[in-house]
C-alpha cells in the first residue's frame, strides 16, 4: 500500500524472542519452503507456495524501475500461461509495459586530448545521467580544484565553457563509502556545486585507481529504469527572475553537462605530467574532444501484467469485471541488518502502539525500546543479516489471492457470464503509477468494466495487528461509495460463507488512527473510481512489519488470508453472473454515465 509516509527508525538497539517449534515458528510457518504444484482450489498451501515464491529474497522487494520487478512479472505471467489465462496485455503478451528506460553510453564512445585517445573504462568512464550531455569539441582543459571545497576551486568564470577536472578530498575529510556502487569515492554521479560549475562542458573528477574493472564497467551499467515521463525544470522559488538566466538554466537541464571519471594516469595526461599530484589551482591543460554514445534502452523493469478469462455468456462476455492488486513493493536498502532484531522491535513498537490508542509513537518512547539479544541468539547464535523489503504482504498477498483466484475461475466447468479481468499493476508503492498507466491506456474498453475489485495487504489483520483485528476480520473500503448494488453483493455474499467474516468498514469515515485515514485514495482502485467503476477495497491493516524488513512470508497468517481470498472469489463470481452493478452509492466519485444493463 502506497504510504502517507514512511517509517524511519532513528536507533535500532533492539532484541526479542524468537519462538519456535521445530523448524516452525510462532505462526506455524517455515522460514523457506520449496515451490510445488498448485490447484484450482484455493487452499492454505497453495497460497503458502505462491507467496514464499513471489516474496522470496530473490525478487529483490519487486521494486519498479528494477530487475526485481521483472522477476515477480514474470512468475506471474507464467502462472497464468499454466493454467490458460489469455493474455490481455501488450502485442498479444501478458504484459503492458510502461514508459521506464535505462540509460547508458556505449562503449563506442570516445575522449581523446590533443588528439591522442583515452581508453573506455581504463583511463575514463562517462557517468549517464537522464540526458544526453552537451557536445565537447575542442574544449579546453582546466583543474578545478577539490571535491567539496569551494575554498580550493577555480570561479564560476573560469570553469565557464571548460573541461574541468577535480581530485576527491583527503579521505580523512570525505565520510566512508564503498567503492563498487554508487556514491563510492567521489560518487559515480558527483555533481559538484551547481553555481560553481553550471557552466562547464565536462567535469571530470580523477576516482577510477581504487576500482576493478568490474566496478569500472559497473558505472556506466544502471540498475534502475527510470519513467520516460514529461519532467519538468527547476525554478527559483523566491526572488526577482532573470528571463535570460531562466532560459540558459532550462537549456543546461535539457543538455547537461558531461559527468566524466578519471584514473590519475589519464589526468595527468591531460596535463601533459607525469602526475596529477600537486597541480596548481586554474592550471590549464590540452585540448579535449569526444564523442559520447548515449543510448536509451526500453525496459521490462516497470509493467503491469494483465490476463483475461472470457465469460460464458455470448452477450455479457463483452463486459469485464477487474480484479487486481499491486505486483511492486519498496525493494531493498543498501545497509544489511539482524532480520531477527528487526522483527523483535517491530512487534514490540506496534505493542506500544495499540497501547497508545494507535497515535503515533514519540521519540522518547522508541528510544526506550529495549529487549534482551540472548534470546535471540540462543535460537540464531549468527546475525541473520537481511536488506530486502519482501513485500510478502503488502502487496504479496494480494497479488497471489488474485492469481489463485484466476486459477480458480480458469478451472470451473462453467464459467462466469461475465468475462473476469485479472491485474497485477506495478509502481503502486510510487504513486499508482501502473493502474493510472492503465485507465490511460486500457487494454479492454474503460465503460465495459462493470467493477472493481482490488486487494492490498490481506495477510494478517491478527490481534496483535491492530484493534478490532481477530481471525474473521477483514476491513473493506468504498463498497457503497459508487453503487449500493455492489456495496449490497459484498454484504451479502459475505452471508452466504459457511463461516462469514467480520467486515469492518470504519475505514470508510474519518478515525484518530494515524497512518489509517484516508485510505480510500491510497491503493490502486481509486484511479477506476475516478474513471467512474464502482469499487471495493479489501485490506487487514497496517502492522508493525509494514513497509519493514520483516514483512516476510512467515508472518503471514495463512488460514486468514485463505477465508478471505475465498470470500473473494465467490463476490467476483457473484457480480459476473448478477445485474451490473449501477452508480448509485452514498458518493459517487463521478456523475453516473449511460451504461448498457
Amino acid at each position: 500500500m502506497k504510504p502517507v509516509r514512511t517509517l524511519l527508525l532513528a536507533t535500532m538497539v533492539v532484541t526479542g524472542v524468537a519462538e519456535a517449534q521445530g523448524t516452525l515458528n510462532r505462526y506455524g510457518n517455515p522460514a523457506t519452503l520449496r515451490p510445488a504444484p498448485t490447484s484450482a482450489s484455493i487452499t492454505v498451501k497453495d497460497l503458502q507456495v505462491r507467496l514464499y515464491q513471489f516474496a522470496d529474497d530473490s525478487m529483490q522487494g519487486r521494486q519498479i524501475g528494477r530487475v526485481g520487478n521483472k522477476k515477480g512479472t514474470d512468475y506471474i505471467a507464467a502462472e497464468l500461461k499454466k493454467f490458460g489465462a489469455i493474455p490481455a496485455g501488450d502485442n498479444g503478451t501478458y504484459f503492458q509495459v510502461l514508459p521506464y528506460h535505462l540509460r547508458q553510453f556505449t562503449d563506442h564512445s570516445r575522449l581523446q586530448v590533443d588528439g591522442n585517445p583515452l581508453q573506455w573504462e581504463k583511463d575514463w568512464v562517462a557517468v549517464p545521467g537522464l540526458r544526453a550531455p552537451r557536445p565537447i569539441g575542442g574544449v579546453p582543459v582546466i583543474f578545478g580544484g577539490i571535491v567539496g571545497d569551494t575554498t580550493k576551486q577555480i570561479t564560476a568564470a573560469q570553469a565557464a565553457g571548460k573541461f574541468v577536472v577535480l581530485i576527491p578530498a583527503p579521505p580523512a575529510a570525505t565520510p566512508a563509502r564503498g567503492p563498487g556502487g554508487p556514491g563510492g569515492p567521489g560518487g559515480f554521479g558527483a555533481q559538484q556545486q551547481p553555481s560553481r560549475f553550471a557552466a562547464a562542458v565536462a567535469v571530470a573528477t580523477v576516482n577510477l585507481d581504487d576500482l576493478t574493472p568490474a566496478q569500472r564497467a559497473a558505472i556506466n551499467q544502471p540498475t534502475v529504469a527510470t519513467s520516460s515521463a514529461a519532467r519538468g525544470f527547476a525554478i527559483p522559488a523566491a526572488g526577482p527572475v532573470d528571463s535570460l538566466a531562466l532560459l540558459k538554466r532550462m537549456i543546461d537541464q535539457l543538455q547537461p553537462q558531461a559527468n566524466i571519471r578519471l584514473s590519475k594516469a589519464a589526468a595527468a595526461r591531460l596535463f601533459s605530467r607525469a602526475t596529477i599530484e600537486g597541480v596548481p589551482l586554474g592550471t590549464t591543460g590540452g585540448t579535449v574532444t569526444a564523442s559520447l554514445d548515449f543510448i536509451e534502452l526500453p525496459t521490462d523493469y516497470a509493467r503491469n501484467v494483465v490476463a483475461i478469462i472470457p465469460g460464458s455468456d455470448p452477450v455479457l462476455k463483452n463486459q469485464f469485471v477487474s480484479i487486481g492488486a499491486h505486483n511492486d513493493h519498496v525493494g531493498f536498502s543498501n545497509a544489511p541488518v539482524d532480520k531477527d532484531s528487526v522483527k523483535a522491535f517491530n512487534d514490540i513498537r506496534n505493542r506500544l502502539l495499540l497501547a497508545n490508542n494507535m497515535v503515533t509513537l514519540d521519540a522518547q518512547k522508541l528510544g526506550a525500546i529495549r529487549v534482551n539479544m540472548d534470546s535471540i541468539r540462543k535460537i540464531h547464535p549468527k546475525p541473520r543479516l537481511d536488506s530486502i523489503r519482501n513485500g510478502a504482504d503488502d502487496d504479496g498477498s494480494g497479488s497471489m489471492a488474485v492469481l489463485e483466484i484466476a486459477e480458480a475461475v480458469a478451472g470451473m466447468k462453467v464459467k462466469p457470464k461475465r468475462s473476469t479481468l485479472f491485474m497485477w499493476h506495478t509502481g503502486e508503492e510510487a504513486g499508482l503509477i501502473g493502474a493510472s498507466y492503465f485507465v490511460a491506456n486500457p487494454t479492454v474498453p474503460l465503460d465495459s468494466i462493470v467493477a472493481n475489485v482490488n486487494i492490498d495487504m490481506i495477510g494478517r489483520g491478527r490481534a496483535e495487528d491492530l484493534p478490532g483485528g481477530s481471525d474473521d476480520f477483514v476491513g473493506v473500503i468504498g463498497s457503497s461509495f459508487d453503487s449500493k448494488d455492489l456495496g449490497d453483493a459484498v454484504v451479502n455474499v459475505n452471508k452466504k460463507q459457511a463461516k462469514p467474516l467480520a467486515l469492518d468498514f470504519k475505514f470508510d469515515s474519518t478515525i484518530a488512527w494515524s497512518g489509517y485515514n484516508n485510505l480510500y485514495s491510497r491503493s490502486d482502485h481509486i484511479v477506476f473510481a475516478r474513471a467512474g467503476i464502482p469499487i471495493a477495497f479489501f485490506f487487514t491493516g497496517l502492522h508493525g512489519d509494514y513497509h519493514q524488513l520483516s514483512d516476510e512470508p512467515e508472518f503471514i497468517d495463512y488460514p486468514h488470508f485463505n477465508r478471505i481470498t475465498n470470500y473473494i472469489r465467490d463476490l467476483v463470481v457473484d457480480v459476473g453472473n448478477g445485474p451490473r452493478p449501477r452508480i448509485n452509492g452514498t458518493r459517487p466519485s463521478r456523475p453516473p454515465r449511460s451504461v448498457q444493463p
